[in-house]
């Protein structure tokens, strides 16, 4: 056992770092980071300029970063019920590939870099909500909401909602009402999304200590709000029309997503309290990922086609 342990200390006592590059791309949650980025290049696209292609390059390039380190600095905090969450379980930190302190100085130093480089180069609003982004996930989501309150999500969900605000600011210099509607889409989204994967993963939660809706306040609560918000969700994607930075034809797509969402978010509303297999609940946490990336794509092109005169404003 000592020769074992023996082999990861260097000469003056140390533990050496097992990590790989590939656990540290693993640390900025690229899966979660593709959505920050799509949502982020769609608010810079629907501000009413047209940026300079290397400095739009740019911010989205630090908005990214700024994603990553977000997802560093909290899997260095979750560690503990991360190693007690089978989902969670093989991350580098728990796993023991990266030590807390590599997960936080990474963390800290994109942030950091992310911040000072949007700031630079586009400019300090767009820096200063990115900070703002980063300080509420890694701080205010992690460190208090998710460990404290059933509404952990519902607050929480204010982080993840601000990319397409960064990205607007980041052309603008300003925050409007259409990108404070981006941003309610994605408010009003993150809650039915994450309590669907809280309902088929509640004894990971329960296991981790986490007060989700489901274990706090029951499935069958749960299930009513999950189909409130889908109600609030499915208006709020046609407020681009009304706010008239989309055209009719967008609205018609945004309306067909969320009578999609409102009826998977129907059928988990009737699942059986004995429905072990939760498939209703799994049905909507696949299709909340598909309406995001949708209704976002719908907004893009309907910019595109705007911007060629193929449809009206």
């Amino acid at each position: 056992m000592a020769l074992v342990e023996q082999k990861h200390l260097d000469d003056a006592g140390y533990r050496l770092s097992e990590a790989q590059p590939g656990d540290f791309i693993a640390l900025l949650k690229p899966r979660v980071m593709s959505l920050v980025v799509f949502t982020a290049f769609v608010g810079l696209a629907m501000a009413p300029a047209t940026p300079n292609p290397f400095l739009a390059l740019i911010a989205i390039a630090a908005i990214a970063v700024g994603a990553g380190a977000s997802g560093a600095l909290n899997m260095w905090y979750d560690a503990d019920i991360d190693a007690v969450m089978s989902r969670t379980a093989k991350r580098p930190v728990p796993s023991g590939r990266v030590t807390p302190g590599e997960a936080l100085s990474f963390g800290l130093i994109l942030s950091f870099l992310s911040v000072m480089m949007l700031g630079l180069m586009a400019n300090w609003v767009a820096g200063a909500l990115l900070a703002f982004t980063i300080f509420f996930y890694a701080v205010i989501y992690t460190m208090w909401l998710k460990r404290s309150t059933p509404q952990n999500i519902v607050i929480g969900g204010a982080a993840g909602a601000l990319p397409p605000v960064v990205g607007w600011a980041s052309v603008t210099g300003t925050v409007s009402l259409e990108s404070l509607i981006l941003f309610l889409i994605i408010f009003l989204w993150t809650p039915p999304h994450f309590w669907a994967l809280a309902l088929f993963k509640s004894s990971d939660y329960e296991r981790a200590g986490i007060p989700m809706l489901p274990n706090v306040a029951g499935h069958a609560a749960t299930k009513k709000q999950i189909f409130i918000y889908a109600l609030l969700l499915a208006a709020s994607g046609v407020l681009p029309v009304w706010a008239g930075f989309a055209s009719l034809a967008y609205g018609a797509v945004a309306a067909g997503l969320g009578a999609g969402f409102v009826w998977y978010s129907w059928r988990v509303l009737k699942m059986p309290q004995d429905d072990r297999s939760m498939k209703p609940a799994k049905a909507l946490f696949g299709y909340s990922l598909l309406y995001l990336f949708a209704i976002f794509t719908a907004l893009l092109a309907d910019r595109l086609a705007a911007s060629f005169g193929l449809l009206g404003g």
